[in-house]
């Protein structure tokens, strides 16, 4: 793959850093877009976003960070070189949520109502910034003699090189799409607020875990060589999502 897209003298453009702009800004768009459409301010939606994306960004490299802490230990200065890659979702999606419910409530958006127009958008997000993921070598996925195994050559890539790896980054970018389609096919369906954001949590934590056991790079272990950073957090995403779900479907409509 090609970790640095174009070099021009002193400023070096990272393929990652590019990928994972594009998801975001995409993410942007397509929320405002789909906020008007369901009769908020499109702007709002954007300013929110612009929230998330800074809170998503940050709790994403600060998992990160604590997860890998030995290396940032000896090179500090590299916790800020998020281009390089190095973001966990699950630290993002933490800090977006609390982040997210704070201006919510501020502005007095209908949270639950919110939420929904914005989980399709995340998963769009994903869909195109583990591209940048797969350029850059990073959350790379364990040996394989499978036909569609990825063979990194690029000497910074930050994947072992020169053997055949399953190409996790391409499935989790092919179940962000299948997560994306199956919440716009809610979108007409869906019977009360929360159901699509949750339906989201439900189905992300499932194909993240799924995903995790095909990885190889060393993202921390709860249980050591069983059940990764992201699994374990996944299970109480999961626990959370259907519970939300079935309280929310219990009480209806519910747009605080």
């Amino acid at each position: 793959m090609y970790p640095i897209l174009l070099e021009l003298g002193p400023v070096t453009i990272f393929t990652y850093g590019l990928l994972v702009a594009t998801g975001f800004f995409t993410a942007i768009l397509l929320a405002s877009k789909q906020g008007e459409k369901e009769g908020m301010d499109p702007q709002v939606i954007m300013d929110l976003c612009f929230y998330i994306l800074l809170s998503a960004i940050i709790g994403a490299r600060l998992l990160y960070v604590i997860v890998e802490y030995k290396y940032f230990v000896e090179r500090p200065l590299d916790i800020f070189k998020v281009w390089k890659g190095g973001l966990v979702f699950y630290g993002g999606l933490v800090l977006a949520i609390a982040v997210a419910m704070y201006i919510a409530k501020k502005k007095k958006l209908p949270i639950w109502k919110t939420a929904d127009i914005i989980a399709p958008s995340i998963a769009v997000g994903q869909a195109i910034g583990r591209w940048g993921c797969l350029f850059a070598g990073c959350c790379y996925g364990a040996q394989t003699d499978l036909p569609w195994g990825i063979t990194f050559t690029d000497q910074k890539s930050l994947a072992p090189l020169n053997e055949a790896l399953h190409p996790t980054q391409i499935y989790l970018s092919l179940n962000a799409i299948l997560i994306f389609s199956i919440l716009v096919w809610m979108r007409k369906r869906k019977k009360f607020d929360g159901q699509i954001f949750c339906m989201y949590g439900i189905l992300y934590s499932i194909g993240r875990f799924i995903i995790e056991y095909f990885r190889s790079d060393d993202r921390g272990f709860a249980i050591e060589g069983i059940l990764s950073t992201s699994q374990f957090i996944g299970l109480f995403a999961l626990l959370i999502s259907v519970l939300g779900f079935l309280k929310l479907k219990k009480n209806g409509a519910l747009t605080p």
